[in-house]
């Protein structure tokens, strides 16, 4: 995947706080489940619209032309507190109780087959309405 150089647009911005969830905290969930599943959003910060106003400041030249990003560039400094915090409003229903959401990265987690079911069909219901993409090739379910 193509990365620009936001090195100097990097300095100049306001760095977004927004906390990541710590790994072993979300380790700590799972205990008491069996069946899993795995979903890997394709290119997650793609699935995001820069706002009108800061397109111009994803600019970048190649010998081929100047290009400017319409949705989230990787290498911005904001670009995983911002893909979060839209997972968590997206995904807020479902957190701490069968659902786990690390930047594009969502596992389902559950005691039994015939829940698991249920909720992985809620979740995908969620996807399919909010518009985001998961990578097929890179999902895994039921395990």
């Amino acid at each position: 995947r193509m990365c620009v150089d936001y090195r100097e647009l990097n300095k100049l911005t306001i760095k977004n706080r927004y906390p990541l969830p710590r790994i072993d905290d979300l380790f700590d969930q799972l205990q008491g489940s069996s069946v899993y599943s795995k979903i890997d959003l394709r290119s997650g910060y793609h699935q995001l619209r820069v706002r009108e106003e800061d397109i111009p400041k994803t600019a970048f030249r190649t010998r081929y032309g100047h290009y400017e990003f319409q949705v989230m560039p990787f290498g911005l400094t904001n670009a995983p507190a911002v893909f979060m915090d839209l997972m968590n409003r997206v995904c807020k229903p479902y957190l701490d109780k069968f659902m786990i959401v690390f930047i594009d990265d969502i596992l389902i987690y559950s005691k039994s087959v015939k829940e698991h079911e249920e909720h992985l069909r809620l979740i995908l219901e969620l996807l399919k309405k909010e518009e985001l993409y998961a990578k097929f090739s890179k999902c895994e379910f039921g395990v």
